[in-house]
């Protein structure tokens, strides 16, 4: 189509097209977008402005422009005056009565003709104060064109019609041809046409048309090659094998290939021998037609009349140029429908090929993951082998398979585990050991991480000739061990396939490293359970061992005790600070401290060995937290007050009564106020929160103890539970302990069925004790 004239008036600014473009962007969603531009007929919306807020490509292209250059702009803006005002007043009068309106529009182009378009015009309402305008065009101008034509030459375009109709229902370029020259010859009112082919594939007469003569039956036959009439197709064979014709090809080209007109058949400038062959058939006049394709001459229609010479007007000339045109065009569209169909053939086939190798790719990473899956599953060797080859076997068709791990230390092979498909018959190789230096260009490879498959030269004497795939079983790490898939010996391995036997055994390798780690671990775990077990009998044993002599000691202090109280006035002497006692006081001091101390470090000992095997003393009974507290509190507030430090009780009104073993709620609590006083500095806070833990499925207490002033850094507060571990630098007052303390109450709190958890950061420390308050509910 030709564009059109160049705009008449000034385009409008860059940013009136941005603000279009913006509210196209509020109005219309990506997919709305896609729509429009789907719909192959010409449509676009325009604002109150009667400017173009969104149009698709073939409106654009219809008006002469890129559909991005007429957003925010207006036919006034491209167009003349005289035509931008009637789509203008079209527009305001479809937006005033709300009504579709229809016109028809000439557009000039510049080949000083016009294009008529019908333009459809409705409003389309988007908000209750925002209507747009939906704009369709319909290009008539052809049709125009058509009609005027039609009107003068009716005769003349029912013939280009029937051409152009059957052209369009029939592909096959010689039923084409029959027609065109059955359609030709009524047209001319002859007596012969036929079309002579100069294309190498179909060369001479493939297609003819003939009068109603019996004699003249041998066109009829060439046309259909099944005719009984043997004889005159035998004769107008003759005449396509002359050499001649090439001759009457070279002088239509020489003559600029237009139609050649004869007259008179007598005078005819044609080759000697086929003017001879036309007298033979009485032919006295004629038409030659040739019919390009581009610049080469691929056939001829000729027109031939018997019953006596006569002329040629130049509307049928005319009308014969163009039948040449289109038989041009349709015996070219038929070379690409035949390209086409073979495109479509060699795509068919490409489709079903990658449809299939789709297909196998899915089908391989399916199985992939299904062994993958049932290979990371296991711990066990054997299973993994198992798993692996078997899937891996019937995944790919295969007859057999086997698997095998290295000893590199002693460089054999030992094959684990072997599957046979297709014959149970053939004896097992599994256990069979293989020495590598044996066969050094199998495991060379093997050992390098290169896989190979190959066919046998000689057969098996159990398999017969086979194919064979080796793979290495490998990880980062090295070689673990290999993997053989075995099938018949014109069987070649695809690279899909050796794909999928490689990722197999990648992963073979990584659970097989898995599995050897499990196992080292599963041989650590049992040395450190050995171990852990024999120190804690150690410790049992010197507990029990060392309680006696400790006891005895305590007792002997005592009555120590007694004398020198009675010689020299030990408590007396024990009233007075420590820099005024007598070294007799001060030694009996420290011997006390320290004897209670191993009693205090051999009771843990004890305890955490009964709450190991589970046979601490448990006795349940109801307690009145708040009632019980009140009391039990009271030492641990007198201490921190001589520590300088402030301790506070708080309790939930509604507190519930709590059933468990009391002594070892009161162990718990101790150690945590003992190591709370121990280690906050003076001048800080203890407080000690009681309450019902709210949201719990079951009834439980929490019991939290918050000190300010230090902070347990987060590296030691996985360890702090641990038996013996003391938090270094965490006792600056050199107070001493055994670092059994909160691994004791861990362990309380777990028998008691509770937790105990703690937080610390900014030079506050808080530990959390929850505790059920039916004792039994929880064991």
């Amino acid at each position: 189509m030709p564009n059109p004239t160049p705009p008449a008036a000034p385009l409008r600014s860059n940013r009136d097209s941005e603000s279009c473009q913006n509210r196209q962007g509020r109005l219309f969603q990506d997919g709305v977008d896609l729509l429009f531009n789907a719909v192959a007929a010409p449509l676009g919306v325009k604002d109150q402005q009667h400017r173009w807020c969104f149009l698709n490509q073939v409106y654009g292209d219809l008006l002469g422009y890129a559909a991005a250059d007429l957003l925010g702009k207006s036919e006034a803006d491209i167009f003349p005056p005289a035509v931008a005002e009637v789509f203008r007043r079209a527009e305001q009068q479809a937006m005033a009565l709300g009504q579709r309106q229809s016109i028809q529009v000439q557009l000039p182009t510049s080949t000083e003709s016009h294009r008529t378009l019908i333009v459809d015009i409705a409003p389309v309402v988007v908000l209750e104060d925002v209507s747009l305008l939906m704009v369709t065009l319909q290009d008539i101008t052809a049709q125009q064109q058509v009609e005027q034509t039609l009107q003068r030459q009716s005769e003349r375009e029912r013939l280009l019609g029937a051409i152009a109709q059957h052209r369009l229902q029939v592909i096959n370029p010689e039923e084409l041809l029959q027609t065109t020259v059955s359609e030709v010859r009524h047209f001319l009112k002859v007596d012969w046409v036929l079309f002579y082919s100069f294309d190498p594939d179909y060369p001479g007469v493939v297609a003819g048309s003939a009068a109603g003569s019996a004699a003249l039956g041998r066109f009829l036959d060439v046309a259909s090659p099944s005719s009984k009439n043997g004889k005159d197709l035998n004769a107008l064979n003759e005449l396509n094998e002359l050499n001649e014709l090439n001759e009457l090809k070279d002088h239509l080209v020489s003559c600029g290939g237009d139609i050649q007109v004869i007259t008179d058949i007598r005078t005819a400038p044609l080759p000697k021998i086929y003017r001879e062959q036309l007298t033979q058939a009485q032919v006295q006049a004629g038409l030659v037609l040739p019919i390009f394709q581009g610049e080469r001459l691929c056939g001829l229609v000729c027109a031939l009349h018997r019953s006596a010479s006569r002329s040629w007007p130049s509307w049928e000339m005319s009308t014969l140029r163009e039948v040449a045109t289109q038989v041009g065009s349709a015996i070219k569209q038929a070379r690409l429908y035949r390209q086409v169909q073979q495109l479509n053939t060699d795509l068919e086939q490409q489709v079903a090929q990658r449809t299939e190798q789709l297909q196998t790719a899915l089908d391989f990473e399916a199985t992939l993951k299904r062994i993958t899956d049932r290979v990371r599953d296991s711990l066990d060797v054997n299973q993994i082998m198992l798993s692996a080859v078997e899937e891996l076997t019937e995944a790919l068709g295969a007859k057999g398979s086997n698997t095998a791990l290295y000893d590199l230390e002693q460089r054999t092979s030992t094959i684990y585990y072997e599957y046979n498909s297709y014959n149970s018959s053939i004896p097992a190789y599994q256990g069979r050991v293989a020495q590598m230096e044996a066969f050094p260009e199998v495991y060379d490879q093997l050992l390098n991480g290169q896989y190979f498959q190959f066919c046998s030269m000689e057969p098996n004497p159990d398999r017969g000739y086979v194919a064979m795939l080796a793979c290495p079983v490998l990880d980062d790490r090295g070689v673990l061990g290999d993997l053989w898939l075995i099938n018949g010996r014109d069987y070649g391995f695809s690279d899909i396939e050796i794909r999928l036997v490689q990722q197999v055994a990648n992963q073979c390798a990584i659970a097989i490293r898995q599995a050897r780690l499990y196992e080292a671990a599963q041989s650590q775990v049992a040395e450190l359970e050995r171990l852990n077990t024999l120190k804690d009998d150690f410790l049992s044993t010197v507990s029990h061992e060392l309680r006696t002599p400790v006891t005895s000691m305590r007792v002997a202090l005592k009555l120590l005790g007694a004398s020198l109280n009675q010689e020299c006035n030990l408590s007396a002497e024990l009233d007075k600070p420590k820099a005024a006692q007598n070294p007799i006081a001060r030694y009996y001091h420290i011997l006390k401290e320290e004897c209670e101390r191993e009693i205090s470090l051999i009771n843990d000992l004890l305890d955490l060995q009964r709450l190991d095997v589970g046979n601490h003393p448990v006795q349940t009974e109801p307690i009145v937290l708040k009632t019980w507290l009140s009391g039990w509190i009271d030492s641990f507030i007198t201490r921190a007050k001589s520590r300088d430090q402030t301790l506070q009780v708080s309790t939930a009104p509604s507190l519930p009564v709590v059933h468990t073993d009391m002594a070892s709620l009161e162990r718990i609590l101790a150690e945590l106020l003992n190591n709370a006083c121990k280690y906050t500095p003076p001048g800080e806070h203890i407080t000690l929160r009681v309450e019902p833990l709210a949201g719990a499925q079951l009834s439980q207490v929490q019991f939290v103890l918050t000190n300010t002033g230090v902070t347990i850094p987060a590296e030691e507060r996985s360890r702090i539970f641990d038996k013996f571990y003391r938090v270094p630098s965490a006792d600056p007052w050199k107070q001493g302990g055994t670092g059994l303390g909160l691994a004791l109450v861990q362990k309380l709190c777990r028998y008691l069925g509770g937790e105990i958890a703690v937080l610390s950061d900014d030079q506050r420390t808080c530990f959390t004790v929850t505790l059920p308050t039916q004792l039994s509910l929880s064991r």
